[in-house]
C-alpha cells in the first residue's frame, strides 16, 4: 500500500509499459469488447492506474482514479466517429524515464508516458493511428463528394421536364439508396484491422 501511495506521489504510477499480445486475455479491457463481432486487441498499453486498449474497431480507455483505487470508469471511442488527429510522439532525453504519445480522438486529447525502453514499439502505433487518420480524412471527403453528387442529381431533377423526370427519379433513389449503405456500413463499423497489421510489430 504504501508503495502505491508512493508511485502516486512521485507520478510514477502514470507511467506505462506494452502489455505483448499472449497477455491480452488477462487485462481489464478484454473483458469489454465486442469479440463477438470480431473486435480484437492490437495494442495495449497499461500503467498503474490505466489501460489504453487499441482495437481494431475503436480505443478502450480503462481510466483509473489512482493507482491505490480499484474504481474504474471504462471509455469507448469508435474509430468510425471518432477522428484521429494531432498525433505526436516525444521521445526521451539522456535521463528521462518516458516516452509520450499524444493524439487527440473525437476532440479528446490523451498524453501517454510510457517507459522509454519501450520506443519501438510505439513507433508501430504512432505509425498506425497517423494512417488512421489518414484513411478517416479520406473517407470524409468521399461522403463529401457523395452528398455533393446526390445534390447534383435532385438540382437536375428539378428542371427536368416529366417525360424524363422518371428516369432521374430513378438515378436518385439508386444514388440514395447506394449512399445509405456506404455510410451506414462505415458508422456501424470501420475495420481497421489491416492497418494495425501492417505496422503492428509483436
Amino acid at each position: 500500500m504504501f508503495k502505491k501511495i508512493a508511485s502516486e506521489a512521485l507520478g510514477l504510477s502514470d507511467i506505462g509499459s506494452i502489455i505483448q499480445p499472449k497477455d491480452f486475455g488477462s487485462v481489464d479491457a478484454d473483458d469489454y469488447l465486442f469479440h463477438e463481432d470480431g473486435e480484437k486487441i492490437f495494442f495495449l498499453i497499461k500503467s498503474k492506474k490505466d489501460e489504453y486498449c487499441f482495437t481494431n474497431l475503436a480505443l478502450i480507455h480503462v481510466d483509473g482514479d489512482s493507482a491505490v483505487s480499484s474504481k474504474r470508469s471504462i471509455k469507448r471511442y469508435e474509430y468510425a466517429t471518432e477522428d484521429i488527429d494531432h498525433v505526436t510522439l516525444e521521445t526521451a532525453g539522456t535521463l528521462d524515464m518516458d516516452v509520450e504519445l499524444k493524439f487527440v480522438i473525437g476532440g479528446v486529447a490523451f498524453s501517454i508516458d510510457v517507459r522509454k525502453v519501450f520506443i519501438e514499439q510505439l513507433k508501430d502505433i504512432y505509425k498506425a493511428l497517423i494512417s488512421i487518420g489518414k484513411r478517416q480524412r479520406a473517407d470524409a471527403i468521399c461522403r463529401d463528394n457523395a452528398l455533393r453528387t446526390l445534390d447534383a442529381t435532385a438540382s437536375m431533377y428539378k428542371i427536368t421536364t416529366a417525360a424524363s423526370g422518371e428516369a432521374i427519379t430513378a438515378q436518385y433513389n439508386e444514388i440514395l439508396k447506394n449512399l445509405n449503405s456506404v455510410m451506414l456500413v462505415g458508422y456501424t463499423k470501420r475495420d481497421f484491422s489491416d492497418v494495425f497489421t501492417k505496422y503492428i510489430h509483436a
